[in-house]
């Protein structure tokens, strides 16, 4: 079970395909415009009510943009979500009755570990980032910058309360409903930590390494990749690729963006003055460009395109983040919100990306001046390769698979 941008549901394709594989059924339970993602993955779908996409194209979406600070969009977000959260409750525990496990991911496990103590199921965490408090950084929702090691673990603690308080109108009439004692939120989180509630992160610990002071029951295994291995690239895209030097990928994913002509002509602008060649991604931003040395893209299976590039521009959302890795090709980060700080901080400080070039203060002469260094610098391909190789020697649904395997035989 998940909600939020496609970056927060493909993964599961692939994590929910190698479940198959072990000999489980399993159903994908996310918003339904994202039901395209799981053919020929052998999953199961059931939709939930809310179109992602349509919300933060809405006037309350639109708002984001408005909070530049971490916290402050944390908190409209927190305001967004909790109605959304009241529309999605049923359809949650409908899929729940049905099931013998749940599997949840950090946008829903407030939810979903109700539901599945209402009904006596065992459940187990699936994140994409790090949410759990620790000294080593601050909360990657907000940023991962670092208040000290005291500062870091009571932010942490803080932006937990923030994602139950997502849920605090759904929830307690929820319990009621199941037959549960009433709970307050804080309550709840409280419980989960001193359970001991098993979650695995779909990360690699060569990019965060699992924090020494994180409790027993919270592991890091490795990345879940997206169910695409058989894609193949548009013909279009295979000649504009034959057809010259290894191109840059800009993309924003799931972000939207104010001025989505003024930012491709920016794009564009520093591509060319870096003399690079670009294939543009329009993304739910609608970023688009025009020449012979520019291609305008929509949906492509990043593990078919990125190991042709000669770097990527992205959003440093998790799963772009770690699809880059994966090919072994460095990066320009241009985080847009929340999580997207703390994996650019991450992808500098493993060498793989000169600097980050944030939304809000992105120009024609720092995003070349960035893509100079990241092409012609032959360090960041080099570091970028033998990071990729690590990663792709990893197996990280393999630890899921033991854990689920010894949920169900409980």
């Amino acid at each position: 079970m998940t909600a939020g941008s496609r970056g927060d549901v493909a993964p599961f394709t692939g994590l929910g395909h190698g479940l198959v594989r072990a000999g489980h059924e399993v159903t994908l339970v996310t918003h339904g415009s994202f039901e395209p993602l799981v053919a020929g993955s052998g999953l199961g779908f059931h939709a939930l009510p809310v179109d992602p996409k349509a919300e933060l194209e809405s006037a309350r979406g639109r708002a984001l943009h408005r909070s530049t600070t971490g916290a402050g969009k944390l908190v409209r977000v927190v305001t967004m979500a909790r109605t959304l959260a009241q529309e999605m409750a049923d359809d949650v525990l409908a899929a729940a009755r049905a099931s013998d496990v749940l599997l949840l991911s950090g946008s829903l496990a407030p939810l979903g570990h109700t539901v599945a103590e209402g009904l006596s199921l065992p459940s187990m965490g699936v994140y994409l980032q790090p949410l759990a408090p620790t000294r080593e950084f601050g909360p990657p929702m907000m940023g991962g910058g670092s208040w000290g090691t005291i500062g870091n673990r009571v932010a942490g603690h803080g932006v937990g309360l923030a994602v139950e308080q997502v849920f605090s109108a759904t929830v307690p009439a929820l319990r009621s409903r199941l037959g549960l004692p009433r709970l307050g939120t804080g309550a709840a989180f409280r419980a989960r930590e001193r359970q001991g509630w098993p979650v695995h992160h779909g990360f690699s610990p060569a990019v965060v390494a699992r924090p020494r002071d994180w409790r027993a029951g919270l592991e890091v295994t490795g990345y879940w990749w997206p169910y695409d291995v058989d894609s193949e690239l548009p013909p279009e895209l295979r000649e504009f690729l034959d057809a010259g030097p290894p191109p840059v990928f800009v993309g924003l994913g799931s972000a939207t963006v104010p001025d989505p002509e003024r930012l491709s002509a920016d794009l564009v602008r520093a591509l060319r003055r870096a003399g690079l060649r670009g294939v543009i991604q329009r993304g739910w931003g609608g970023l688009a460009a025009d020449g012979d040395d520019m291609l305008t893209v929509g949906e492509v299976a990043h593990s078919a395109l990125f190991p042709h590039l000669a770097a990527v521009v992205h959003h440093a959302g998790a799963g772009t983040t770690a699809a880059g890795l994966r090919a072994g090709v460095p990066a320009v980060p241009v985080p847009v919100q929340f999580d997207a700080g703390f994996w650019s901080a991450r992808l500098v400080s493993l060498g793989v990306a000169p600097e980050v070039v944030p939304l809000r203060r992105l120009s024609t002469d720092a995003l070349a001046s960035a893509l100079m260094r990241v092409t012609r610098d032959p360090g960041y391909r080099e570091r970028a390769r033998a990071l990729g190789a690590r990663i792709r020697a990893e197996d990280g649904v393999a630890p899921v698979v033991e854990a689920v395997n010894r949920l169900a035989d409980a």
